[in-house]
């Protein structure tokens, strides 16, 4: 993974900020509009997943994320635990996390996700973002047309699809191995491993 800040100009790209918007999809605050199954319990959406993550040996948190009614609500409610109860490797395996919250989210919507991916070209993927230049990119103050940043979550997803794109015709595309990690636990069970998740919607 390429971490360098990048400039991205807004013309030639696919980007996102809003949820309501038409590749909203790819943003981790798309509401229940790619819920996800991860041990059979069902997650609203990538971020609710990624939060919980950062809490593997607290089940009473875990649960107060995932009962969260929206993504931001969950990032909101994750940060007054976050000093105390963050696992001590997380800055260091946050990438890795989300990069997976992202095969699990593909994996549980394999052909709604999977177009919205395939929808996005071979253009680069850039999430803007108001203040945070590491997962996103924001606008130039000079120049509202450049984008300026890290733009990670934009790489993973450029990778993603790249991902979908040679294995969408086979099922590889609907397994998930969970991360080799150290307590990557969910509600006090070792998470598994995706195999085809059917989720009840």
């Amino acid at each position: 993974m390429d971490y360098q800040t990048k400039t991205y100009d807004l013309s030639n790209v696919v980007s996102f900020l809003k949820t309501d918007q038409q590749f909203g999809g790819l943003s981790n605050m798309a509401g229940k509009k790619f819920p996800l199954i991860v041990n059979g319990i069902r997650i609203d959406n990538t971020e609710i997943l990624y939060q919980i993550c950062r809490f593997p040996n607290n089940v009473e948190i875990q649960q107060i994320i995932l009962n969260q009614k929206s993504p931001m609500g969950a990032k909101m409610k994750s940060k007054k635990y976050r000093k105390e109860y963050t696992r001590e490797d997380f800055e260091l395996i946050k990438v890795d996390i989300m990069n997976w919250c992202l095969l699990v989210k593909l994996a549980s919507n394999p052909i709604t996700f999977g177009r919205l991916l395939e929808k996005t070209g071979d253009k680069d993927i850039v999430e803007i973002s108001k203040k945070d230049p590491f997962w996103g990119a924001k606008k130039d103050k000079d120049n509202e047309r450049i984008l300026i940043g890290q733009n990670i979550l934009g790489m993973l997803l450029m990778k993603l699809r790249t991902y979908y794109l040679e294995n969408k015709s086979t099922t590889k595309i609907l397994e998930v191995k969970p991360l080799e990690i150290s307590n990557f636990l969910l509600l006090g069970n070792e998470i598994l491993e995706l195999v085809n998740p059917i989720l009840i919607k």
